[in-house]
């Protein structure tokens, strides 16, 4: 077993965990929606499904540092410094995005109109997992 890959499962574990989190916390609130509307439930599964984005940006962040630590230009020490904390970046970005999904589902069953402006606090939350994830190529790349 190389040692030198710990860093790159690290980001890649901690990705996957925390949007499985944040959509199981706004995938638990849609379904309780769902059950008491009858319309809009593609926007409700849309919704529950924002948080997953962070597994993606944790694979291609695995992908990216493997690559580096076999090229000799990133040292597995870095890769587990970056493989920690840009994943709980990633985990924090993902649950409190779950967090604010759930409220974007409940005051959009409530008043289907706002809708399109509950996203902007959803991206907010969303570009700093995309910071975390860029910084991180940075110093891959760097």
């Amino acid at each position: 077993m190389e040692f030198d890959m710990i860093g790159p499962a690290i980001v890649m574990g901690l990705g996957c965990l925390g949007s499985s989190i944040g959509c199981g916390i706004a995938g638990m609130a849609s379904h309780a929606i769902m059950s008491r509307v009858e319309e809009g439930h593609a926007k409700f599964i849309a919704l529950s499904a924002i948080p997953s984005s962070q597994s993606i940006y944790g694979l291609i962040l695995m992908v990216m540092m493997k690559t580096a630590i076999k090229a000799g230009t990133l040292s597995g020490l870095g890769g587990i410094g970056i493989g920690i904390f840009v994943g709980v970046a990633l985990i924090a970005s993902s649950v409190f995005q779950g967090k604010c999904c759930v409220t974007a589902i409940q005051a959009s069953a409530k008043q289907p109109a706002v809708y399109g402006k509950t996203l902007a606090s959803i991206t907010i939350i969303e570009s700093f997992a995309l910071f975390a994830f860029v910084f991180s190529l940075l110093l891959i790349n760097g």
